[in-house]
């Protein structure tokens, strides 16, 4: 099957064709409905070229307004700049007269909220694990000029490896330091007072308290903020008032107390969450995100992760083209396994491959490229815990 150009897929191009009676969306085999929204179905799929599991995310743009349709693209542009372990990866954007489909990185194990839901509050240890990976992609957020603004158990899903990814980037919009922002979005009981209070923002310090709620929701398995109102909800939130639980660390009580403050200048910082001790324990781990981000910044770092020669296919079939050396300083850099897997796919050329990677066209030939390169990522870091087990074993 040819993966070379856009063309050789067809997108529908209704929105009077059922999302339900879809059953491929041009190298995606859809699966069942995993999410539903106003506007939008997310369907579980599978790349047919790669095998790998995807979700992809249909918009009905007729049923968007303007100002919706201008919030989408937003949402797309920020999701196209941001590549962190633990934020949701957006691998493809295909776009019809009517629909847009954006394929994200899947998460088997689903929404945390769902997870506590069923499981009750996490212990201490595995909640400042999970709270970590969050602190870590919401500062590498921020650090890009992003502020998400709708930070909740919902919004943060799990992977088979049971390790977070933030994902629904639809409020999110880019900020300067210094610029308030004035938008009213998000969740009611994750939001912070000033937003509540309809004043101007600042958008770091609004997403700090939203990230304040949620550490208390896998700590105690519960809001800190409820009413039976919304009216009731905004005096509890203003006053910033809430119920401490007797099996709560001091350690913990301490990190919240100062994430949920009412004044936004008092508020903790980033820098601050990452040092305080009821995080200590996982200040490795913080320092291993801020590697990994460092080679996978963009699609064309894949050879960062190993240059180890592997002996398997990762596309059907033999692994006998070479690759042999070439002018191209572009096709040069990119990882020369996925490459030989490439190039057994008709009508693929090197240069097109470091084209689309490159120059990040979210395209076809972009997604089996970074879908491989993720394959690849998971079977060496399996490789290598394998080795350490059997050195282990025989200490």
């Amino acid at each position: 099957m040819a993966a070379s150009t856009s063309d050789n897929y067809k997108v529908p191009s209704t929105s009077k064709i059922s999302v339900d009676k879809l059953l491929r969306v041009g190298y995606y085999e859809l699966e069942k409905t995993i999410g539903k929204g106003n506007f939008a179905v997310v369907k579980l799929a599978s790349n047919i070229v790669t095998k790998s599991k995807v979700a992809i995310k249909i918009i009905d743009k007729t049923c968007l307004n303007r100002e919706y349709l201008t919030k989408t693209f937003r949402e797309i542009s920020i999701l196209k700049s941001l590549r962190h372990p633990h934020i949701t990866r957006l691998y493809e954007v295909m776009q019809s007269e009517t629909m847009i489909y954006l394929v994200t990185e899947y998460a088997s194990n689903g929404e945390i909220f769902d997870h506590l839901a069923e499981n009750g509050p996490m212990k201490e240890l595995e909640a400042a694990r999970v709270f970590t990976q969050l602190v870590s992609a919401v500062q590498y957020c921020h650090s890009m000029g992003v502020v998400h603004r709708d930070l909740k158990a919902e919004n943060v899903l799990l992977d088979k490896d049971m390790n977070i990814k933030l994902a629904d980037f639809g409020f999110s919009n880019r900020y300067e330091e210094g610029s308030p922002l004035t938008t009213w979005c998000g969740s009611p009981p994750y939001a912070a007072p000033e937003v509540f209070q309809g004043l101007e923002y600042d958008g770091p310090k609004a997403d700090i308290w939203s990230l304040g709620v949620v550490l208390y929701a896998l700590v105690c398995g519960a809001l800190p903020f409820n009413g039976d109102t919304l009216l009731e909800l905004k005096g509890r939130v203003v006053t910033g008032k809430f119920r401490i639980p007797y099996f709560m660390s001091r350690d913990c009580e301490h990190l919240l107390r100062n994430m949920l403050v009412v004044e936004p200048d008092r508020r903790y910082t980033l820098k601050q969450i990452i040092k305080h001790r009821w995080l200590s324990d996982w200040a490795a781990e913080l320092n291993d995100i801020s590697d990994s981000i460092g080679g996978c910044s963009s699609g064309t770092n894949a050879a960062a992760y190993t240059q180890q020669a592997e002996s398997n296919s990762l596309v059907q079939g033999d692994t006998n083209i070479s690759i042999h050396p070439h002018g191209s300083v572009a096709v040069a850099n990119l990882d020369t396994e996925i490459m030989r897997n490439m190039l057994q796919l008709p009508g693929l050329t090197a240069d097109m491959i470091a084209e689309s990677v490159h120059n990040q066209r979210f395209d076809n030939i972009y997604a089996i490229y970074n879908l491989l390169a993720d394959k690849l990522q998971q079977k060496r870091r399996e490789h290598h815990r394998m080795q350490h087990q059997a050195v282990y074993s025989r200490i």
